[in-house]
């Protein structure tokens, strides 16, 4: 009996052992407070691009292609001698569409093929953006009669990266001060910082337009780059005290 009492004793004694909680104390705890912080780098475009088309029509469908070959053959060399190289210029699109006659449709009568309409189009991407007016005027005078997309962009946006995130912690380090005085606290140091990511906007492109090479009397396209504005976000989560 006296056995069974100690050995019972000493299994009280190890669960005790086990089941004791563990204590937190407060100071171990950190509050924080989430925000994000956004900034904004203008930079100067170094990039640029346009899309020009050769339409041509004819009664017959070889005779509008071979006459739409022989004019974008004429575009792309005098691209060429304006000084794009072979690797900034792509064909971008081709179409052939018949052109119809729908006076009769009201007499029952199907409409009918009077010719067709062949379409090449050209895209012209280069970095020289003081070059930009003086090929469009190449491509005007060479023989295209539409243009369209013309736009500016930063070809390698890392170059205002730096600049653009210490503007977004700079705007999340001043929002976080604002809520921690608010709420009656310190902000305390930085201990998470996450990029949210970059944005470069989208170019906006010129509405597509009809030029007659005939009317044009400039020597060369005026045109204006202009800036381009990068976006980038950080979120930061900061200690309070």
């Amino acid at each position: 009996m006296k056995r069974f009492l100690v050995s019972f004793a000493a299994a009280l004694l190890a669960a005790s052992a086990f089941a004791q909680p563990v204590t937190t104390s407060r100071e171990s705890t950190v509050d924080t407070i989430s925000v994000s912080g956004t900034g904004h780098v203008s930079l100067t475009p170094d990039r640029y691009t346009f899309s020009a088309t050769v339409q041509t029509m004819a009664p017959a469908v070889e005779e509008a292609v071979n006459d739409n070959n022989q004019k974008v053959a004429a575009v792309i060399a005098a691209l060429k001698a304006a000084g794009a190289k072979a690797e900034e210029i792509q064909t971008s699109n081709f179409s052939i569409y018949p052109q119809q006659d729908y006076s009769q449709q009201q007499q029952g009568k199907p409409p009918r093929v009077i010719g067709y309409q062949v379409a090449n189009s050209i895209t012209v991407t280069r970095k020289q953006v003081s070059d930009a007016g003086r090929l469009l005027q190449a491509a005007i005078s060479a023989g295209v009669n539409q243009t369209s997309g013309l736009s500016f962009s930063v070809s390698d946006p890392s170059r205002g990266r730096d600049e653009g995130l210490r503007a977004a912690f700079a705007e999340a380090h001043a929002k976080a001060s604002l809520f921690a005085t608010a709420a009656g606290r310190t902000l305390g140091p930085a201990i998470a910082i996450n990029e949210i990511g970059s944005m470069q906007p989208q170019p906006r492109p010129m509405m597509a337009r009809n030029v007659m090479a005939a009317q044009v009397v400039s020597a060369e396209v005026p045109v204006e780059s202009g800036t381009t504005e990068l976006t980038f976000t950080v979120s930061v989560v900061f200690s309070m005290k």
